[in-house]
């Protein structure tokens, strides 16, 4: 038995170990055959959320920009004349329902809008008065 061979007996345990290729889901370092994730790639997939205060419609694209680049965004229309608060909405409706997501209202004049990688769940009551909600026309 060489020398080589009896060293490395004194470190086994008699237990064998296979390596094994696990998939990451396009996470693997190409470079490397080994199982390596890049921890860059799992940084750009943290989500943010976005909150808007818009004081025209002019705005309503720099919003839409956000769900485009899939980040929620909550809206708050409290700052803009009614039917600027519904240019908006009816604008911010398309973009989700283009990019399959979602639009939810949070209260009166408070929405949230999520892309499709964002599943939203519960809801929140309405506690506003239903006059309230006739005169805005929400």
């Amino acid at each position: 038995m060489s020398l080589k061979n009896k060293i490395k007996s004194l470190f086994e345990t008699g237990e064998e170990y296979v390596e094994v290729d696990v998939p990451t889901d396009g996470l693997r370092d190409e470079k490397d055959s080994q199982t390596v994730v890049n921890l860059t790639r799992l940084q750009e997939a943290t989500t943010k959320m976005i909150l808007c205060e818009p004081r025209s419609y002019s705005e309503a694209q720099e919003i839409a920009d956000h769900i485009i680049n899939r980040r929620s965004v909550v809206i708050n229309l409290q700052q803009l004349e009614h039917e600027q608060a519904k240019r908006i909405i009816d604008f911010m409706s398309g973009t989700v329902y283009a990019l399959n997501g979602q639009i939810q209202k949070l209260g009166t004049e408070t929405f949230l809008c999520t892309p499709d990688n964002v599943d939203v769940s519960g809801s929140i009551s309405d506690t506003v008065s239903e006059e309230v909600e006739f005169n805005r026309g929400w």
